[in-house]
């Protein structure tokens, strides 16, 4: 549980989509130890003139994930370093085209369903 937003560039594959999903969600059960059961992730498709990236231009992604605070930086950084691998090998996207941001927050900040925060109670 980590909850993934990823965008992309509109226009791209039901494949396409469901590849840089497994990458991001690999990678972070490989580095962040989280469940193989816990995915979350929301994708967003962008015309290329809505998904800027500086001045990189091509295929790009940015996504960004908001999960319970406690991951050590070398996890986090570990992540990084695994999904931009993951994202090359499943859909052929450079790494300097991806930016990843983390936000995080605390148990009281979570709810999965009945409006209960499971974390909590």
């Amino acid at each position: 549980m980590p909850l993934v937003t990823i965008a992309i560039l509109k226009g791209k594959s039901a494949e396409y989509k469901k590849a840089v999903a497994d990458a991001v969600n690999a990678a972070v059960i490989e580095t962040m130890n989280f469940p193989d059961d816990d995915r979350y992730q929301l994708i967003n498709e962008y015309e290329p003139d809505c998904l800027q990236l500086q001045t990189r231009t091509g295929d790009r992604i940015i996504m960004s994930l908001v999960m319970r605070a406690g991951r050590s930086n070398k996890a986090k950084q570990a992540f990084y370093a695994k999904v931009v691998c993951n994202l090359q090998q499943a859909v052929g996207i450079d790494p300097t085209n991806v930016m990843i941001t983390i936000t995080e927050n605390h148990d009281i900040d979570w709810s999965f369903r009945d409006g209960v925060a499971q974390f909590v109670v």
